[in-house]
């Protein structure tokens, strides 16, 4: 009899664990992933015929850091594929966090503390990923390529330039497909090895940000300790990703590190979340200075949602930053950068993107700059960057 009930009791608790195991996950992410209550934007019948005609890309999300199926819809964060559909998006970039440091500021981290290894083990990933920063980039990419195999071609990993023209020329007739590219958030991704750079390009990754919020392997973050720029890894990781034909994205990287990558290619780079200073005077965002040079260069620029890279979360905020950030590189500069899923508090998920087409209107924006800024720029710069 004792024994039945203490077996009865081991049961119990087991069943406990994994219950707690399997909600907590989802509990983590509705307190960081944050949609602001609102009621229904009203869209006009004019904003939302212009809206269903645009081609609409966003430069960043974090989505595959979370416990969920991409495919599914969810009742929190705020990006997955219906979701996607329903604001009409056509081309996501997804970037893989894989190290975040405690206390987590704009202004100065150090990278000795991560908390994300708690996240990986909570959310039972496999335990490659537990140590290894490679791993947990590897392991959402899969993630992703097995969603597409599962989208019955409503989700497509795109590679290349043609396979890129492919679906842009699907959707103009009418076919329901995405295209999703794969990024990183940071290189310390490659764990300290170039060859990694080559690993990752293998499993789809075709943009490779630099730094995260800590200053890693290859230099200086722009919310690290040291604020230095590339070192002599930090070159030869940048040169061996131009030799490959990635895209570089310099979001979170020291000013003094973009002015490395600048002086070291004339291929253009990406930055693909932020605000700009002139704008909302945060230590998230680089100067002003460095956005024209940038732009200059033929680079693109993803305008955030969030409070610290444009202080108003409103969409009028949103679209505030949009125009400052036109009138300082011009229209065919600015993109659409989410930084959806990114442990962020917006007003709106990507289902309502429409919001933003309508204010940009009602703002008084040319239909051609609106076209440009929700995704044409976007689409375009991919058709051109990306390996043949």
């Amino acid at each position: 009899m004792l024994r039945n009930a203490a077996l009865t009791l081991l049961v119990l608790i087991a069943a406990a664990i994994i219950a707690v195991l399997a909600i907590l996950p989802g509990y983590f992410e509705a307190q960081m992933n944050v949609v602001e209550e609102h009621e229904p934007y009203a869209i006009s019948v004019d904003a939302q015929r212009l809206h269903d005609s645009l081609i609409i890309g966003d430069l960043h999300s974090d989505t595959l850091l979370w416990h969920r199926d991409v495919l599914a819809h969810a009742r929190r964060g705020h990006v997955d594929l219906p979701r996607l559909e329903q604001g009409n998006v056509a081309l996501q970039l997804f970037t893989a966090v894989t190290k975040s440091p405690e206390g987590q500021n704009y202004e100065e981290n150090a990278g000795d503390t991560d908390r994300i290894t708690a996240l990986v083990m909570l959310q039972r990933w496999p335990v490659r990923t537990w140590a290894s920063l490679y791993e947990r980039a590897a392991y959402q990419a899969q993630r992703l390529h097995r969603a597409a195999e599962r989208s019955q071609g409503r989700l497509r990993v795109v590679r290349t330039q043609s396979e890129l023209a492919d679906i842009l020329e699907a959707r103009s007739r009418g076919q329901r497909v995405t295209a999703a590219l794969l990024g990183t958030e940071g290189s310390h991704a490659l764990d300290g090895d170039l060859a990694n750079i080559q690993n990752l390009f293998n499993g789809g990754y075709r943009v490779m940000g630099l730094h995260h919020f800590f200053d890693n392997e290859l230099g200086g973050s722009l919310h690290g300790l040291t604020k230095e720029g590339l070192n002599d890894f930090g070159r030869a990781a940048v040169t061996e990703m131009l030799r490959l034909g990635v895209i570089i994205d310099v979001a979170h990287s020291s000013e003094a590190t973009v002015d490395d990558v600048l002086a070291m290619t004339d291929r253009p780079v990406i930055v693909s979340h932020t605000g700009v200073y002139g704008e909302c005077e945060s230590a998230r965002n680089i100067s002003d200075n460095h956005m024209r040079r940038i732009a200059a260069e033929g680079g693109l620029i993803g305008i955030g949602y969030w409070e610290g890279a444009i202080c108003d979360i409103s969409p009028e905020g949103v679209v505030r930053s949009i125009r400052y950030a036109i009138d300082l590189v011009g229209a065919e500069h600015v993109a659409l950068g989410s930084d959806y899923d990114g442990t962020t508090t917006v007003t709106f998920d990507t289902s309502e993107l429409a919001v933003l087409t309508q204010t940009m209107l009602d703002q008084g924006f040319t239909e051609a700059e609106i076209r440009a800024v929700m995704g044409e720029n976007a689409a375009n710069f991919f058709l051109e960057y990306l390996p043949n």
